[in-house]
């Protein structure tokens, strides 16, 4: 991640890398919502510009500010909920998160895929070869990310500006088609009567079908995570340059979508958009070879083509940012998961096995992908509504109220209408779990600490210490009263005879948090009733008491003891209890993690249990 202060990127360009996703929509967003919404795709789009304009906007405008470093809604959400809610609303999100990336790959590239088997030029014997086709154009994606993925920005920027470009012509000359030909909209007028009897019914459907546009919403969480890309001289800056990009990005794409949408319902008769029709999942490029010739119409397709298998890079590196910032933090992946390639495996057999699930069909895939993007937009929308709520600000809190709602009706209706995305999601919600509850329980016996830092006095009781071995006695506090600990170290000289004359130091653990799982070791010292005490905080207690004992093994070059009573409760509990609570059993526990981490038995703190 960039700080503030490297050379970044104007954020114009950083705008372009987003817009690899955003914008490539309009390669399938037309024809979708012309199936979907039939005469009234115009209409509803429009319902869709309003609620990118006046509610997503006006959300990720906010995530920005409250993410400057990238970090986006999830972790928004992650520091409004408590401990082991909040980890499991991640993993829920991350399960959405992954549908929406994912889809996005396997959907660019079947939609890549229609602009190729359907150009004039291309060989009558690849028709049919839809999913074989899909397929390459998915390995080949993860081809170039195992060989290493450079210069993202710079082919984004021509990318975009070129189908931008190339965009604008086909729009251009097709409303062109349009003002010229009045009939056009006097028919569709027509139409729309005869289908719906009035405006008043067709603007009642177009707000129920609406969501069934909402593919045209993708790309403002790609936008906030790559903040820290957006050149800027501080945090201030870089909020201002990134809400210019969410801005910037949103007018542009509100004006391609209605654009197309009137061009495309206007001037495509409806059954060309029918499954197997030559405007399905294409009808820009239809418009392109209709109204500019079949050598204009393949240099569109050539930048669609480019442009959707950039999208599905995109996606891959949002998953390769994503998957590594919290399932291993979280314990709940293996340390493997922090490496490139072996994730880009990964995913790109998982989009294999969605693309032969869905035949590469753009459609069947576009209720997927339409409920990923909603289910984090909502889970935006709902981390600023909490937030504005905990600084008290009414107005603000009512504004985002007002427009989590609409988008949760937005995701809902989505879901019921087209339950395909909750399926998929589902099945990565529950993968994500279960693995991560695998590897957690797996990676519980490891250090789980990055780094031991003593205060002052804690350090001054090390160097004071006198003994050849440095004794500790591990206590739970309670009352922390001098009768306790008086108590507390007679019992233990009793137990483990323990010399009259060998000083012994305290050791408190308590664990604010157990659903962290890896986190620097505070140690601080304290002298309560002439006794000298440690005290850590920690996400579990043995990792942590085995990571002192390493810890004063090596800068004291003593051989540490620690000193334990017997617990007269079930082991498999307490185990359990461990995994959840981060304490359980403390003195076996702690002992394994010591023996994994020492090989050595020599070298190894010696762990008694009286």
């Amino acid at each position: 991640m960039q700080d503030v202060g490297h050379e970044g990127k104007p954020w114009w360009k950083v705008m372009c890398l987003t817009g690899v996703d955003y914008f490539s929509t309009l390669g399938y967003q037309p024809g979708i919502a012309a199936l979907a919404a039939g005469v009234v795709s115009p209409i509803a789009t429009l319902v869709l510009i309003l609620l990118t304009l006046f509610g997503a906007l006006p959300v990720y405008r906010q995530v920005a500010k409250e993410s400057p470093n990238g970090q986006g809604s999830i972790a928004m959400l992650e520091k409004q909920l408590p401990k082991w809610w909040g980890k499991l609303v991640v993993l829920v999100l991350l399960g959405f998160a992954a549908t929406d990336f994912i889809i996005t790959i396997t959907l660019s590239a079947a939609d890549a895929t229609a602009h190729v088997l359907e150009n004039p030029f291309v060989p009558e014997f690849l028709n049919g070869w839809q999913v074989p086709v899909t397929l390459v154009l998915v390995a080949l994606l993860g081809g170039v990310f195992l060989k290493g993925f450079k210069e993202a920005i710079g082919i984004a920027v021509w990318l975009v500006i070129i189908y931008l470009a190339l965009n604008a012509v086909v729009v251009s000359v097709a409303l062109e088609h349009v003002i010229t030909a009045p009939h056009l909209i006097v028919d569709w007028s027509n139409l729309l009567r005869a289908e719906h009897n009035n405006w008043w019914v067709a603007v009642a459907i177009a707000l129920v079908v609406f969501p069934k546009l909402a593919l045209g919403l993708s790309g403002f969480e790609t936008g906030v995570s790559v903040m820290p890309l957006v050149h800027s001289d501080d945090l201030p800056g870089r909020v201002r340059n990134t809400r210019r990009l969410l801005t910037t990005a949103a007018l542009i794409m509100s004006v391609f979508l209605i654009c197309s949408s009137i061009a495309t319902t206007l001037l495509i008769p409806q059954d060309k958009f029918q499954p197997g029709g030559e405007a399905n999942g294409r009808a820009l490029a239809f418009l392109a070879h209709e109204y500019l010739g079949e050598w204009f119409g393949t240099g569109y397709d050539l930048s669609t083509i480019a442009i959707l298998w950039f999208a599905g890079a995109s996606a891959m590196a949002g998953l390769l940012n994503l998957v590594p910032r919290y399932l291993p933090r979280y314990g709940m992946a293996p340390d493997w998961t922090r490496a490139i390639r072996p994730l880009v495996v990964v995913f790109t057999l998982i989009a294999f096995a969605i693309t032969l699930i869905f035949d590469a069909d753009v459609d069947a895939q576009g209720g997927a992908y339409a409920t990923g993007v909603l289910v984090l937009i909502t889970s935006a929308a709902l981390a600023v509504t909490l937030t504005a709520y905990r600084r008290r600000s009414r107005r603000w809190t009512v504004l985002f109220g007002i427009i989590t709602l609409v988008f949760l009706y937005t995701t809902g209706a989505n879901i019921v209408e087209r339950p395909d995305g909750v399926k998929i999601a589902a099945f990565f919600i529950v993968a994500i779990i279960a693995l991560s509850l695998i590897s957690r329980t797996s990676r519980s016996f490891e250090l789980r600490v990055t780094g031991v830092e003593m205060d002052e006095l804690a350090s001054k009781f090390l160097t004071e210490y006198q003994g050849e071995d440095i004794r500790i006695v591990a206590n739970e506090p309670d009352e922390r009263d001098e009768k306790e600990y008086r108590e507390k170290e007679a019992e233990e000289r009793a137990d483990h005879h323990i010399p009259a004359g060998d000083a012994v130091l305290f050791l408190e653990v308590t664990v604010p948090d157990s659903s962290e799982f890896e986190d620097v070791l505070r140690v601080s010292g304290e002298e309560r009733f002439g006794y000298r005490i440690l005290r850590v905080e920690a996400p579990a207690v043995p990792n942590a008491i085995a990571a002192l004992l390493l810890h004063v093994r090596d800068v004291t070059g003593k051989l540490p003891h620690v000193y334990f009573a017997w617990m007269e409760t079930n082991p498999i509990i307490q185990l359990l209890g461990y995994v959840l609570t981060g304490s359980g059993d403390v003195p076996p526990l702690t002992r394994e993690v010591l023996r994994q981490a020492e090989t050595d038995p020599a070298r190894r703190p010696m762990v008694h249990v009286g």
